[in-house]
């Protein structure tokens, strides 16, 4: 059970903690569940806490430890992994599909880009986008596995180079 000295302290910290929170998310609900969370946390170890230490200090380390690891789950949680054979899929975030209206924009001329290539690049290029394997693209048009994907790299290539300011 919390002492009664260490709660006093510990809600004497609570402004301070909330802007500190709010800071950290830049969401004012995301920074009350940190309050929340870093305030359980807290007294659930005012043993590990020693008297004469810095408590604003200590408190504001766990907070900040729990936002960085709340960060890293929601981000582990986020990513698309490829387990396929030949790792055709991209590795994304799930929150970088989101349509955006400059995202939009930028498909549109993608799209454009793409459709100037010649058909030799087009062709695998479109099918590989659209999520065939390699190996099924390779037998679709004939061709041997190596120079589909040099033609799909080399597409890649030219796309990154027109859209380099993109980034």
């Amino acid at each position: 059970m919390a002492s009664a000295k260490f709660q006093n302290n510990l809600m004497s910290l609570q402004s301070n903690m909330l802007n500190f929170a709010y800071m950290l998310t830049s969401n004012r609900d995301d920074a009350y569940d940190l309050l929340q969370d870093t305030t359980l946390k807290a007294l659930d170890n005012e043993s590990k806490y020693e008297e004469g230490t810095n408590l604003k200090g200590w408190v504001f380390t766990i907070m900040r430890n729990l936002f960085i690891n709340n960060y890293r789950r929601a981000s582990r949680a986020a990513t698309v992994v490829d387990t396929t054979d030949n790792q055709y899929l991209i590795n994304i975030s799930a929150e970088s599909a989101q349509e955006t209206p400059d995202g939009t924009f930028t498909a549109n001329e993608i799209t454009d880009a793409i459709n100037a290539f010649s058909d030799e690049y087009r062709i695998p290029f479109s099918m590989h986008v659209a999520g065939y394997k390699y190996e099924e693209i390779a037998e679709e048009m004939n061709l041997p596995l190596g120079t589909v994907k040099s033609r799909i790299f080399s597409a890649r290539k030219r796309l990154q180079e027109r859209f380099a300011d993109y980034r």
